[in-house]
């Protein structure tokens, strides 16, 4: 079961990361935090074990938790592989938005990339299931996972405009639910995106017009577009239209040949 080996792997990896500290002060945040001297220095190991790493143990024992309550779900929806490297693409895109969104001399410890990929990927998949979390890291309090995933994203940006500097945790979140937002989406679930509703309709549009002969494309298409060009001049057509006539030369010719 791969949510069990991930569990299994963070606590290990947290274990090995408190032995470093303990006979190498320094060596975590040196060597195996993801940093831009690290990339500049080709550390590229970075990449992996930056994804493994924990701010402390309450960071730790959120991410655990977090990952087993909802990843037990997600697991058994997308399977055993998807779930992998929805993970795993959470915990690199966190680590790209870490690159991208936070200063130089910062250092991430980036393991909630993976988590927060699962967290959204969750309220994608099951909106309307309510979770139990906590308020103010004591209350227990009941919500949809479509809020949790709100609350997360909310607390991402929050955090990147409130602390940028030292060592980090956070600079992984937004990046971590990007991920889980596509990668749910790519799957089929969730409300269609804006691109996915204009793909859609594209295809449409282009089986419509394959299975027309030129005549039908003509009247149907290319008739509205003469009449307009008429009215307003050549320079009014937008450029889907311009499209359309070149398509309507393309079958003429066709039916030429």
């Amino acid at each position: 079961m791969v949510l069990l080996t991930l569990l299994g792997v963070n606590v290990a990896a947290f274990a090995a990361q408190l032995l470093l500290e303990y006979f190498q002060p320094g060596f975590v945040h040196d060597y195996l935090g993801l940093s831009e001297t690290g990339v500049q220095n080709a550390y590229a190991w970075q990449f992996i074990t930056a994804a493994f790493m924990h701010g402390g143990p309450w960071h730790l024992v959120w991410n655990v938790f977090a990952l087993y309550l909802l990843g037990r779900d997600v697991e058994s929806i997308l399977g055993p592989r998807h779930f992998l490297l929805l993970y795993l693409a959470g915990a690199f895109a966190g680590e790209l938005a870490h690159l991208f969104l936070m200063p130089a001399t910062s250092v991430l410890l980036g393991a909630s990339g993976g988590v927060a990929a699962i967290v959204i990927a969750y309220a994608i998949i099951l909106p309307e299931v309510e979770v139990t979390t906590t308020l103010f890291f004591f209350v227990p309090v009941r919500l949809k996972a479509k809020y949790v995933a709100y609350g997360a994203v909310a607390l991402g940006f929050c955090l990147l405009l409130i602390e940028r500097s030292g060592t980090v945790t956070h600079s992984a979140y937004l990046g971590g639910c990007v991920a889980g937002w596509f990668y749910a989406h790519l799957l089929g679930f969730g409300r269609p995106s804006a691109v996915q509703r204009a793909l859609h309709q594209r295809k449409i549009r282009a089986e419509r017009y394959r299975h027309m002969n030129a005549d039908q494309f003509i009247a149907g298409e290319v008739d509205p577009l003469l009449e307009k060009i008429s009215r307003e001049g050549l320079q009014s057509l937008t450029r889907r239209e311009r499209r359309t006539l070149s398509l309507a030369r393309e079958k003429l010719a066709e039916e030429a040949k």
